[in-house]
């Protein structure tokens, strides 16, 4: 099951949720472990139920969200059990500046699913503004990212390399397309990540090797 770790607000008094994005002043970092305490008690409740019933919970790491990188992940991992894991969308951490293959190591077995989905970041905003842009996403030019279709962030060689590292750690689940990108239609979108998907995925499981 898909879906998002939330976000507490920042104390027990507030009624927004709050995203921290740095340790100080000081109190964002008490705001900030008051959320894990709060994330922790609701998300240990819900791994046991899904230990239960042999659910795997794949978490998006979201900006906006508690868990939004792969060491907030393996954090929550750690404070429940392995039935949470990561559905894992390379788009949100390209901007981030997160190197995708490098995370997929990092997370290994605790990738529960994937999400094929591009971003491609325009330097000349993003040295400007940061990337931490809050531009309406159909002001196009104004932006310092944009989500895009598998193929127009990164290039083909790019995706070869994410689909093996994925294979090395032992994900042999499904690659699934999700549309965002305002530039494209759904229609066509879909069609170009198909293409490209198809180009790079391994459709055979490998066969006895070589020294053995």
């Amino acid at each position: 099951m898909t879906c998002f770790s939330g976000l507490p607000a920042g104390g027990p008094e507030d009624s927004v949720p709050n995203w921290i994005t740095a340790p100080w002043p000081s109190e964002h970092a008490d705001a900030h472990d008051y959320q894990w305490e709060v994330a922790t008690e609701y998300w240990q409740d819900l791994a046991a139920h899904a230990a239960d019933h042999g659910v795997e919970l794949a978490i998006e790491m979201h900006p906006n969200m508690l868990v939004y990188e792969p060491t907030g992940l393996l954090e929550l991992r750690e404070r429940t059990n392995e039935y949470v894991g990561a559905n894992f969308d390379p788009s949100h951490l390209y901007w981030q500046g997160i190197d995708v293959t490098d995370a997929i190591r990092v997370l290994g077995d605790a990738i529960h699913h994937v999400h094929a989905k591009d971003t491609k970041v325009y330097d000349e905003r993003a040295s400007v503004k940061g990337v931490l842009d809050t531009t309406p996403y159909d002001e196009e030019l104004d932006r310092s990212w944009l989500f895009r279709s598998v193929g127009y962030g990164h290039g083909e060689d790019h995706w070869r390399d994410v689909v093996s590292t994925l294979r090395m750690v032992g994900y042999d689940g499904a690659l699934s397309i999700e549309h965002e990108d305002s530039l494209t239609s759904a229609n066509e979108g879909l069609e170009k990540a198909v293409d490209l998907l198809r180009r790079v995925v391994f459709t055979e499981q490998p066969g006895e090797a070589y020294w053995a």
